[in-house]
């Protein structure tokens, strides 16, 4: 989850260390630090956002054209000036940035103290640099052999980088379980977990696979091997970011720019992929194992959080037009409960990153069984795109606001599309059938345009409801998974309890908490279970409960129920959570504005989440 950023190079490395940081932000907020080498290791650190580390160095010199820095989410030891990173071994002639978890660090740490080792912090990552530096002294070797003797002994997940204040001329990095890519320029390279610090300066990058390292010397080729000493060829990549997507493009938050971008994001999705005059959906991506998945048994959907809510829908989707049994597990639980899987099953693992630790986990259990593995991810390169067997895109752009909006959208398009073209395989729906949905999908973009014109609306209804300390959401069918992502994005930026209900389960349960001061928010668009969910509205307010209302254009019979109503344009139910999200998505975004909230970095939340 922490952000790491590194440089080596012939410019000054603080500029570019710093606007890395920002650009990492997302990933943790807890605290920041960085380090420069020029004759000496000059190594800042404070607790708070990025900002708060400039402040503090404002006067520092931090000349230097080698360093390394880092923002924290905190995992060992709460967020203060002394467990922000990066560390200082035990000489200070070593500091260490790092992202993950040593588990094995209690018994290493014990180990080190009874050898008169002492530690200045509460983190695992501290153990990690005194253990390097012990090995490089006492085995005599080489800081890059001592990296990787010492990562033989450590269990857990890492990416790090180390600077080394006697070779000012190389960086040492490495991965396991945590991203790491490594950008390479004109005799230059940078590092970092993800490529938006590095498009600005090179296009070219190499993504690090679990237990490599790479040595990364002064005009001289990267170097990688893995820990068990084999030396690897790098593969180059190409990144194919648009920088604008990293900038906020005059919108407030990053959060609300993403919530407007959902028109080209879902259009992108299908691009290329949608062909609906030809009556064609194709996913080259999958397209080897479309077989495997017409033949499967079942499908197994695994995920978190958000993800997980798109899982809930392609469930749906898949059983509605594939006919094919569908489960959708939490990741975390999945991989812990010795789960029956076979080998026909096709386990489909959706994350935004693709790097989500938990989900990550779970792909290796399943390949363990036989299952074969589909991703579906936003970020090339991803480890969750390297690890599984085939998989597609969502291509919505880099994603900067922690409470993932357009990533939603996108997971859920591109489920739909491989639903249709399973359907469409199988010949579980009629052509006439699948060439109306693929029309209906195709309009679906400038039908989320015109839903964004509620916007005006909903900061009405947030105005009313911005103090209130509990929502209800319920929805029904293929509105239950978009009531449950509608109550996660009011919790996770206006920190306001929420919970998302299948409407008819209210009666068992939720109906106690109703009275005047609950507002419940009803997803009651006019398809499928329609009557159904105007009878749940009825029993809401026979108990005083404040209705809000989403409602198909036109709709009279909710209207005269609902205190407020929020419109969105007809669609095939199916394709209802693409556009009935859209106002949960503002509507949770204006009250935390008006809660005076951090929208884009909520409390206690990271973006990528690579730790369990």
């Amino acid at each position: 989850m922490c952000g790491i950023v590194a440089y080596i190079g012939p410019r000054q490395a603080y500029p570019i260390l710093i606007k890395g940081l920002h650009r990492l932000e997302y990933r943790g907020y807890d605290s920041a630090g960085v380090a420069v080498l020029n004759s000496n290791l000059k190594l800042y650190k404070c607790k708070g956002k990025v900002a708060a580390l400039e402040e503090a160095v404002k006067d520092k010199d931090l000349s230097g054209n080698i360093g390394i820095a880092h923002t924290r989410w905190a995992t060992h030891g709460e967020p203060n000036d002394v467990n922000a990173h990066p560390h200082f071994s035990y000489s200070r002639n070593l500091a260490i940035i790092h992202n993950g978890i040593i588990e094995n660090y209690a018994p290493l740490k014990n180990e080190l103290i009874n050898r008169g080792f002492r530690f200045e912090s509460e983190t695992d990552t501290e153990v990690l640099i005194h253990l390097i530096e012990d090995i490089e002294i006492n085995e005599k070797v080489s800081l890059a052999e001592a990296v990787q003797i010492a990562l033989n002994q450590v269990v857990g997940a890492y990416a790090i980088v180390i600077i080394d204040k006697n070779d000012p001329d190389t960086l040492i990095a490495a991965r396991k379980g945590s991203p790491l890519v490594v950008g390479i320029g004109e005799n230059e390279f940078f590092v970092a977990s993800d490529a938006t610090p590095i498009v600005e300066y090179t296009r070219e990058v190499v993504y690090l696979n679990d237990e490599e390292i790479a040595i990364l010397h002064r005009n001289k080729e990267i170097k990688i091997k893995t820990i068990t000493n084999i030396e690897k060829t790098p593969y180059i990549q190409t990144l194919e970011i648009n920088l604008s997507a990293l900038e906020k493009e005059g919108f407030d938050h990053f959060m609300l720019k993403e919530i407007y971008e959902q028109p080209r994001s879902i259009r992108d999705s299908m691009r290329g992929r949608l062909k609906a005059r030809e009556g064609i959906v194709l996913l080259g991506g999958i397209i080897d194992y479309q077989q495997k998945l017409v033949n499967a048994k079942r499908i197994i959907i695994i995920a978190c959080g958000t993800s997980w809510h798109a899982g809930l829908v392609g469930e749906y989707l898949f059983e509605e037009l594939a006919r094919i049994p569908v489960e959708v597990e939490y990741a975390s639980e999945f991989r812990y409960r010795n789960p029956v899987i076979y080998e026909d099953d096709v386990v489909i693992a959706i994350s935004q990153s693709g790097e989500t630790a938990d989900t990550l986990a779970a792909i290796e259990l399943a390949k363990s069984k036989g299952a074969t593995i589909i991703g579906v991810c936003n970020v090339v390169g991803s480890s969750i795109a390297r690890a599984t067997h085939a998989g597609s895109y969502t291509h919505a752009g880099p994603e900067i606001g922690v409470a993932s909006t357009k990533a939603f959208t996108a997971q859920v398009t591109l489920l739909t599309l491989m639903a249709l073209m399973l359907a469409d395989s199988k010949g579980t729906i009629s052509k006439s059938r699948f060439n109306q949905l693929l029309h209906e999908l195709d309009d679906i973009p400038g039908k989320v345009e015109e839903t964004l014109k509620v916007n005006d609306k909903i900061i009405e209804i947030a105005t009313v409801f911005k103090d209130v300390r509990n929502a209800l959401y319920l929805g029904r069918g293929y509105n239950f998974p978009v009531a449950m992502e509608g109550a996660l994005k009011l919790k996770e930026i206006s920190y306001i309890h929420a919970e998302g209900y299948p409407a008819a389960e209210m009666k068992h349960g939720p109906i106690a908490l109703i009275d005047e001061e609950m507002p419940v928010v009803v997803v009651a668009t006019n398809k499928g279970t329609y009557e159904k969910v105007v009878s749940n509205i009825q029993e809401v307010k026979a108990r005083k409960g404040k209705i809000i209302a989403i409602v198909t254009e036109g709709d009279e019979t909710v209207k005269a129920l609902a205190d407020h109503i929020i419109e969105v344009p007809e669609t095939e139910e199916m394709l209802v959570p693409l556009i009935a999200t859209i106002p949960l998505q503002l509507l949770s975004y204006h009250i935390a504005v008006m809660r005076g909230c951090n929208v884009d970095q909520p409390r206690n939340l990271a973006k990528s989440v690579t730790v369990e």
